[in-house]
């Protein structure tokens, strides 16, 4: 099969110079064009990596804590059938684990040392179902017997409480008893039985879990407040809960991960989209580049255009030859780029420790950041992107400078030749 000669002139243009001296400088800028696209390609692709790594470690933390749905009944009270509500809930194809809480916040205090606190009432035996947390502290979680008021503490407010396991503790429910002398809060003195460490700062210094039938006579209730739930795919939770809430026998409010960290996901969204729009930037200036190769290169071959539109080549043809370079340096650009961005991202956890030990720094020091090691996370849905953008951007700078050598004139080009 015969090969169009616009495509041999254009990779033979692309090489330029390399055979000889006479056009080495516009191989030069098609090189720096090439490795720019490269760059900018292979930069967005780590960074978006990165971010994409820490969004996964810090979710992934986040739901060893808190579960993937949460059923509570209208107005925040006490559920009237928990028991049918969670087998109804496990009738999902999507359910694995189902398990009752209390849910309330109080006041825990040591001596004169006093936090706030989020007061969890759960069940050992069926908590372990729904939370990755329960599930890898189990007999710590034993230890929360009924009657005994044993509470176990996030590792950051019981070093900010100063207290151990075995060590007394004051929990301060909200609603105090009326007495004749007034409303007086109501004191319940708890034992530390342990503590635990999630890795996010929010429940580590802020969470107490206790006993369900504890919770509920502290806070005088008859009942859960809420259910909480697992699912095969943590994705699904919103379609999910939407569904529950069409066949659950009653009323009740129904919110899923996404929801109860809303604010802290959409963050991170804007953040990944302006980082994905500056670094795009980067590639467009690199591909942009290719304007100034190409306008030198029609500059210094006026002549070879203008003897090919003598021996018949239509303007078509001398375009098409400029935009198979130009399209050249760009298709070798974003594989370059890819090649090198999804290399680096997919060793992202070896290169950066080889950094700090030959710089002797730390890029993530453990006692200001919640991950040590710098996670990354490669998508297809980022990749592609990507890719059809740099290869866009390279294709349309040729378009000008394609079009430019088209109306070059033959008569005018050979005058001086």
């Amino acid at each position: 099969m015969q090969i169009p000669y616009e495509l041999v002139l254009g990779w033979r243009y692309t090489r330029a110079g390399r055979a000889t001296r006479r056009n080495g400088f516009i191989s030069f800028i098609s090189g720096v064009s090439m490795l720019g696209i490269a760059l900018g390609v292979a930069a967005l692709i780590i960074v978006l990596s990165v971010m994409n790594g820490f969004q996964k470690e810090v979710r992934d933390r986040m739901l060893g804590v808190v579960s993937h749905i949460e059923i509570f009944g209208p107005g925040g009270g006490v559920l009237e059938d928990p028991q049918r509500t969670m087998a109804e809930a496990r009738r999902h194809p999507q359910v694995v684990g189902a398990a009752p809480f209390v849910s309330a916040q109080a006041l825990v205090a040591r001596g004169e040392d006093m936090r706030g606190a989020i007061v969890r009432g759960i069940d050992p035996a069926h908590e372990h179902e729904v939370t990755d947390l329960a599930a890898g502290m189990r007999p710590v979680l034993q230890r929360l017997v009924p009657g005994e008021f044993g509470v176990v503490l996030g590792a950051e407010l019981a070093r900010q409480l100063g207290v151990r396991e075995g060590d007394p503790l004051t929990l301060i429910a909200p609603s105090g008893q009326v007495t004749p002398a007034g409303v007086v809060p109501r004191l319940k003195q708890m034992k530390v039985v342990g503590s635990f460490d999630s890795g996010h700062f929010e429940y580590d210094s802020g969470l107490v879990l206790l006993h369900q039938e504890d919770a509920q006579r502290i806070f005088r209730l008859e009942g859960p407040t809420g259910i909480r739930l697992k699912l095969k795919d943590l994705n699904q939770a919103r379609e999910v809960a939407a569904e529950l809430g069409r066949t659950l026998t009653g009323e009740f409010l129904i919110r899923d991960w996404s929801r109860q960290n809303r604010t802290w996901f959409a963050a991170v969204q804007v953040e990944k989209r302006m980082m994905f729009i500056i670094l795009t930037l980067i590639v467009a200036v690199a591909a942009f580049n290719l304007v100034s190769t190409l306008v030198m290169t029609v500059t210094d071959k006026r002549a070879d255009i203008a003897i090919l539109r003598t021996l018949g080549a239509s303007p078509s043809s001398i375009m098409g030859i400029f935009v198979v370079q130009g399209a050249t340096v760009g298709v070798i650009g974003t594989l370059g780029g890819l090649l090198l961005g999804l290399g680096i991202a997919m060793n992202i956890d070896v290169i950066v420790p080889a950094l700090e030990q030959a710089l002797n720094a730390s890029f993530l020091p453990k006692d200001i950041y919640l991950i040590s090691k710098m996670p990354s996370d490669p998508r297809s849905d980022d990749i592609m992107p990507i890719a059809l953008i740099s290869l866009g951007l390279a294709f349309v700078a040729t378009i000008y400078p394609s079009w430019r050598a088209s109306r070059v004139n033959p008569a005018e080009a050979l005058r001086y030749e």
